[in-house]
Order: C-alpha cells, then sequence, then structure tokens
C-alpha cells in the first residue's frame, strides 16, 4: 500500500518537473524596431492552419515556422511591406486580415452593403404592398347593427365592473 502511494507520487510530481521544459521561443533583436514590427507583424498574420487566430496567439506548428520566418526575414533587413508581401505571395490574401481590393476579394468589399441595400428594399416593397391591400369595407345595415349592440353590451359590462 506505501509502495502504491510512493509511485503515485513520484509520478504526479514527475509530470510536474516535465511541464517546466515546455518550449519558450526567445528572440534576439538588432533594434526595438525590429522588435515592434516582430509584435505588430505577428499581431497582423492570421495563421493559415487555425481559423481566425494570427501567428502570435496560435500554437500551431505552421505558426511557429511563420513567426520564425518573419524573424528571419527581420534580421535581414525587410521592411515590413516586404514581409507581408513574402507571406501573401506564399499563402494567398487569406494570411492578412484586410485582404486588398482585388477582382477576387470584391464580393467581401460590396458584397455587405447588396445585402443590406436588398434588405431595406424587401421592406420597403412589402410595407407598399401591405398600404395597397387596405381597402375600405362597407359594412351593411344588419352588420352596423350588430357591430353597435356588441359595443353597447360591451360598455354596460365595463361598467358594471367597475362601478
Amino acid at each position: 500500500m506505501m509502495n502504491s502511494i510512493r509511485i503515485f507520487l513520484f509520478l504526479v510530481l514527475s509530470s510536474c518537473v516535465f511541464s517546466v521544459f515546455s518550449a519558450i521561443e526567445i528572440y534576439d533583436f538588432d533594434t526595438p524596431e525590429q522588435e515592434y514590427t516582430f509584435k505588430k507583424l505577428g499581431k497582423e498574420l492570421r495563421c493559415p492552419k487555425c481559423q481566425n487566430n494570427n501567428i502570435a496567439d496560435s500554437n500551431a506548428g505552421l505558426a511557429q515556422d511563420l513567426r520564425m520566418k518573419v524573424y528571419s526575414l527581420l534580421k535581414q533587413n525587410k521592411n515590413e511591406d516586404e514581409i507581408v508581401g513574402y507571406m501573401v505571395a506564399r499563402y494567398g490574401n487569406f494570411v492578412t486580415y484586410d485582404p486588398p481590393l482585388t477582382p477576387s476579394t470584391l464580393i467581401l468589399w460590396v458584397g455587405p452593403f447588396f445585402v443590406v441595400l436588398g434588405g431595406f428594399s424587401l421592406l420597403f416593397f412589402r410595407s407598399r404592398a401591405q398600404k395597397n391591400k387596405n381597402v375600405k369595407v362597407e359594412l351593411s345595415q344588419q352588420e352596423k347593427t350588430r357591430l353597435a349592440s356588441l359595443f353597447d353590451e360591451n360598455t354596460e359590462k365595463n361598467k358594471e365592473n367597475n362601478g
């Protein structure tokens, strides 16, 4: 019994110790501007493997490779536009959160406008159709008498309930 407790404690403690040895990425920059650009690009570039995660927040292997590539391009004194251009050329416009206006992305830019315009048009025409359906109908003398009697009955009941 005592041996099994010792083995259990050993396994628990060793699992805690091994978690300390997880990899931490450390980058050494020549200038503070390079470090700022690296952090900025890390937030602006999207991981192609992950959905809506930037490469700074993603733990995917591809995101780690992209961070390393951004770092190596910065060390080669490439500017921000050159690095973004390299990433777009390699992974497409998906890698940026702000795709440029091209024929293939035109639907992304003008699509919402047409959806809103279509919705308002539908509401406008439906409301116009509703107005056209409102036609005055004349009641016959018998219907008018019946309506007046119902109204009088309702008025008398309200007086009794309130009085």
